[in-house]
């Protein structure tokens, strides 16, 4: 495959009118022109169904008075990578921020910030939603009023068999442990119900370790990194280390976003927002745990969110307030990120991923 179809999710609060579409040839790290593949209202995460054929879109929109207003939008990708609007379902809260596909395509899952909740949509043949099949309330708070006064579903995450699904809380500084039900659509609090990070870090996004033994979360509030092992029989978490994401010294305003392994499982890549930087850490094949590596400033302000391709080859770094998306070369020895020049403009990018 030489050429890859990439797509970016947005803020629509000033110039951006929903997704962008752009190809990349992954020979050289180009990138074609943005165009507008789909007109949507802060369409600001993505997730494309295992087939290549479909693309998942939340709607971060807010109610007030409780009004659950969040929905999640299906599109059809043509050949040419088209987007065509298919249906579009409540999101079973306010605010849904992050979404996933199961393996086998069945359903989609979906963390809704504004309100707490977890959820799954059941996916049709045809890649149309139906409604909610299950929704899961979180209950409680953390130890900081402004941020943490009640639950704050950022991520929902499964494991690499599909059993279990992970959600990372921010207000609660917990992530949640579910039984997945792929047939039915459901989810089932499981024992150990979750697994803990330090008070007031606020665990935003995770990431499974290809061999499945091991999964990393990235604290937004604290700026770190949690590594755990992972008992996938047991669907448990065990803490291993936290480390910061951020250089030794730097006392500027920060937080992080999101958090990948690298296809090859010798890396881990989190982004700083404030630092303005992508965090590179080295992983121990065998225990699991995270060595700094250094830090590579992303060219642009607020790294909400990067994508790997699938050789590992190249990462996409979108920054959310300075409107670009900016292309390294991954480092395939150090894992350290290399710039190269490539830039295009996509307004208010928030998510990136590649079918």
């Amino acid at each position: 495959m030489k050429n890859l179809a990439v797509y970016v999710g947005t803020y629509t609060k000033s110039k951006s009118r929903g997704i962008y579409s752009l190809r990349m040839d992954l020979a050289t790290g180009s990138l074609t022109p943005p165009e507008l593949a789909a007109e949507a209202k802060n369409p600001s995460f993505l997730a494309v169904h295992p087939t290549g054929r479909f693309l998942y879109a939340v709607a971060e929109n807010w109610g007030t008075g409780g009004a659950e207003v969040g929905s999640i939008a299906a599109y059809a990708i043509s050949p040419e990578g088209r987007l065509s609007p298919l249906n579009r379902q409540p999101s079973g809260g306010r605010g849904p921020c992050h979404l996933t596909v199961d393996r086998e395509g069945r359903n989609v899952l979906v963390a809704n910030y504004g309100s707490g909740q977890v959820a799954v949509l059941p996916v049709g043949a045809d890649g149309r939603l139906t409604e909610p099949s299950s929704v899961i309330q979180h209950a409680g708070r953390g130890p900081d009023p402004k941020r943490q006064e009640g639950p704050h579903a950022h991520s929902i995450n499964l494991d690499p068999a599909g059993r279990f699904a992970f959600a990372c809380d921010l207000g609660l500084d917990k992530v949640m442990v579910y039984r997945f039900d792929s047939a039915g659509g459901r989810l089932a609090p499981h024992d150990p119900p979750a697994a803990c990070v330090a008070p007031g870090a606020g665990p935003r996004h995770l990431s499974f370790h290809p061999s499945g033994r091991f999964a990393y979360v990235i604290n937004e509030m604290a700026s770190t990194v949690t590594a755990f092992a992972y008992d996938a029989e047991g669907g448990a978490l065990r803490e291993l280390q936290t480390v910061p994401a951020l250089p030794a010294g730097w006392r500027g305003q920060n937080t992080t976003a999101e958090v990948r392994v690298h296809p090859s499982g010798r890396f881990l890549y989190g982004s700083n927002r404030g630092h303005d930087s992508i965090a590179v850490f080295t992983i121990d094949a065998r225990t699991g745990r995270l060595a700094a590596a250094g830090h590579q400033p992303t060219l642009g302000r607020e790294p909400r969110h990067f994508a790997i391709d699938p050789a590992g080859v190249w990462l996409l770094a979108a920054n959310q307030n300075s409107d670009s998306l900016v292309v390294f070369r991954i480092d395939p020895e150090t894992g350290g990120l290399m710039p190269t020049g490539i830039a295009v403009e996509v307004p208010s990018p928030v998510c990136v991923v590649t079918a």
